[in-house]
């Protein structure tokens, strides 16, 4: 077994963080946001909140990857801070909702959004969609570095693309500031009950775009001097997206008013508008110029399908190599990659492209991820009381891990109170991965390596 080669250094460790931030949900959850929340002023503060849980979490998850500088991120922080069960539980969630669930939801996007141009049927996006994880499966099960350096060129490419939209929107395009005058109380109605469980809904949704800020944890094991390189990595790169997104949101609420962000359904009635992106783009600045950036959101998305497909296999194998998945999944090949590992997310992520919409993953994920997130933020708590001292210390803690903490508590809260049956069906999705765990270890403990060994 080949062991991980540290060959991937600071910039190609901050692309992984901004492409996997970077990708559906911002081109997305607006159009969800707008009917939801009424005023400009309301989104635009659920989308500095959530920067800012974003960033809470990146410093966090920074103390721990400098703690523990290797591959699996939150499966190895929580193995070694809790249980192996719950590491275990963190590792089954990456698997299905951490990487390939979102994997298919940025390629069904990138499926709409290219259909959306070129007039093709729903089916025809699905292939679209398929082809594409299977393109970036093959890149990726090839060469670690190789698709480093792509990786960060997609990157390049991505954030300048975000940027040439923003500045155009507000210079050329041709919106109305008027979108932004409070219409329905602005902030003031975060104090009725109904709309703070609204809020908090939207709020997930944003989180969901803002997933991926800790996306080079995973990939801890092959990074360069990782005590250092890591933490200036997850920070930096959480930054600059927190920047991006409130700024790209300004641009979104400039072309349509919110509570406009809708479109016919089927049924007769109204929905919000998802490709929201596109349907911007179209209003900023006509039609055929419209479709011409739609299709590059489209090719936009291809670099954070091809970031998650790098980071994901990296839990699976630490998983495996401790015994709690299928020991193949572990094999790393000659140049340093985990290829059965990113096969075998592979399959899972076509097979999510085929089964499920682009609404139901993002909830999916957002849920998901909060519960596991939060539980990963708190090991710093375990960790310091234990006297493991990592040389990066998060900032200003304690308040950025308690307010990550409370603010992901409330996230989850509102989920389950509002949508009882799907927060127990991911209940039972994770109930499985603790079965599955006990199942393959019966009788034995997987063994893992240290906090102070890792």
């Amino acid at each position: 077994m080949t062991t991980p080669r540290r060959q991937l250094g600071f910039w190609v460790a901050a692309a992984i963080v901004v492409a996997n931030m970077v990708g559906t949900g911002v081109f997305t959850t607006t159009g969800y946001q707008g009917p939801a929340l009424h005023d400009a002023s309301v989104m635009l503060f659920a989308w500095i909140l959530g920067g800012v849980i974003a960033l809470a979490g990146a410093t966090c998850y920074a103390e721990l990857g400098a703690l523990m500088p290797s591959a699996g991120g939150e499966y190895v922080y929580l193995r070694e801070a809790y249980h192996p069960v719950v590491g275990f539980m963190s590792g089954w969630a990456s698997l299905t909702a951490g990487f390939s669930a979102p994997i298919a939801a940025a390629a069904i996007a990138f499926g709409k959004y290219l259909g959306g141009v070129v007039g093709i049927a729903s089916t025809a996006q699905k292939v679209i969609a398929t082809a594409l994880v299977i393109a970036a499966t093959v890149m990726h099960a090839f060469d670690a570095k190789l698709g480093g350096r792509v990786q960060t060129g997609f990157t390049i490419a991505k954030v300048l693309l975000v940027v040439v939209f923003i500045v155009a929107g507000l210079v050329l395009g041709d919106g109305d500031w008027s979108h932004f005058e409070t219409t329905h109380g602005g902030l003031s109605q975060l104090a009725s009950g109904d709309f703070a469980l609204a809020f908090a809904t939207s709020l997930m949704f944003v989180s969901f775009s803002y997933s991926g800020w800790n996306a080079a944890a995973y990939i801890a094991g092959e990074i360069a001097d990782p005590q250092r390189t890591l933490p200036r990595a997850l920070v930096v790169g959480t930054a600059i997206v927190m920047v991006l997104y409130v700024l790209l949101n300004v641009v979104f609420i400039y072309a349509i008013a919110p509570d406009a962000m809708v479109q016919p359904a089927s049924d007769g009635t109204t929905a919000p508008i998802g490709e929201i992106g596109a349907a911007v783009a179209r209003t900023l600045f006509g039609t055929a110029a419209g479709d011409v950036l739609a299709t590059l959101i489209a090719l936009a998305l291809v670099s954070a399908v091809s970031a998650m497909v790098m980071a994901g296999p990296r839990v699976y194998a630490a998983m495996a190599k401790d015994g709690a998945l299928p020991g193949p999944l572990a094999t790393m090949t000659a140049r340093g990659v985990p290829a059965n590992a990113v096969i075998a997310q592979c399959v899972l992520a076509v097979t999510f492209v085929w089964i499920s919409n682009l609404g139901q993953l993002i909830e999916l994920v957002s849920f998901t991820l909060s519960i596991f997130a939060a539980l990963t933020v708190g090991a710093v708590f375990v960790f310091r009381r234990r006297g493991e001292r990592s040389p990066y210390r998060a900032f200003l803690y304690p308040v950025t891990p308690v307010l990550f903490i409370a603010l992901s508590a409330w996230i989850v809260y509102s989920k389950v109170r509002s949508a009882p049956l799907e927060s127990a069906i991911v209940a039972g999705l994770l109930a499985v991965g603790a079965a599955l765990y006990l199942v393959a270890n019966r009788g034995r403990t997987p063994q893992g390596p240290s906090a102070a060994g890792v």
